[in-house]
């Protein structure tokens, strides 16, 4: 099963994250893991003899003689089947989408199972289908900010900037310290040419989780912006990964940043917001690489 509580899409500029609501054990799971194995120990309980099948005392015997003790017998016990709900999460998980979705299907509907549903068909770009599945979510649970951000997230997909963005703020009142939301709108902003308000979000967002722009390896959904857009998302990313002192995370923005076109390496080099990078030797080979490849693109 998922036991993350997110999809999270990070590290590449422009990807959007989405929640997964967190996940609950079933007692099957949960007895399994106390048990650690398939099987526990049971002691048997003893037949009751009548008098007549009850042996004659035997004399006492030694230590010496006394047989060993009869050792604990085993009793197997297959674990129930998983649940349609846990199904789903474990297919879902290995990126199986539609046999996920079909999964889901078999399971009580409820809110989170439809937000589920709603994050499967947008991993296949079924925008339609998960934008239902998602409205379906927030018609049994109206004030779920994950669920919120999610149907964001599928209009962001779809260059839907203004509705995505009416959506994130809506999540925001309802979870106003939510990092991922934050991140979202940043990215929102950034790609409808609002970069001081998209580095305002980014800011919040990296105040709320400084490791909010690391890559956790879910999960991705493309924000379908153009490549000088992407090229600003990486700008600010590596702005922010400069201030939390995340020098790699920096570098690896800066250098997105600087192979989309949206700066080059004479600018990065006297902006003040990467001062403390000067001295940094990848920083510096970064960009002589960047200098030395202009030269070429130009032959």
């Amino acid at each position: 099963m998922i036991v993350s509580s997110v999809f999270s899409a990070l590290l590449v500029s422009g990807l959007i994250t989405v929640f997964l609501a967190t996940v609950q054990p079933s007692a099957a799971q949960v007895a399994a893991h106390v048990t650690a194995a398939d099987s526990i120990q049971v002691q048997a309980t003893p037949t009751a003899q009548s008098p007549a099948q009850t042996p004659a005392s035997a004399p006492p015997q030694s230590p010496s003689q006394a047989p060993a003790a009869a050792a604990t017998p085993i009793v197997r016990i297959p674990p129930p089947p998983p649940s349609p709900e846990d199904l789903g999460d474990s297919l879902a998980m290995h990126q199986r989408y539609q046999a996920a979705i079909a999964a889901y299907q078999k399971a009580p509907q409820t809110a989170v199972v439809w937000n589920k549903m709603g994050i499967a068909y947008q991993m296949m770009f079924n925008v339609r289908d998960a934008e239902r599945c998602y409205r379906q979510s927030l018609k049994l649970n109206p004030h779920n900010a994950q669920v919120i951000n999610n149907l964001a997230t599928n209009y962001d997909s779809q260059k839907g900037y203004s509705a995505a963005e009416r959506l994130y703020h809506k999540a925001l009142k309802i979870d106003p310290q939510s990092a991922i939301v934050y991140k979202n709108l940043g990215t929102n902003l950034l790609a409808q040419h609002k970069y001081n308000r998209g580095w305002e979000a980014y800011q919040r967002a990296l105040a709320i989780d400084p490791q909010i722009f690391e890559d956790h390896g879910s999960p991705q959904v493309q924000n379908p912006a153009s490549i000088a857009e992407r090229g600003a998302m990486n700008y600010y990313m590596a702005l922010g990964c400069v201030r939390m002192g995340q020098t790699e995370c920096a570098l690896q923005y800066l250098r997105m940043a600087l192979d989309e076109g949206f700066t080059n390496p004479k600018k990065v080099a006297s902006d003040v917001a990467f001062a403390g990078l000067r001295d940094n030797p990848d920083f510096k080979q970064l960009l002589a690489s960047q200098q030395n490849a202009k030269p070429e693109q130009a032959r």
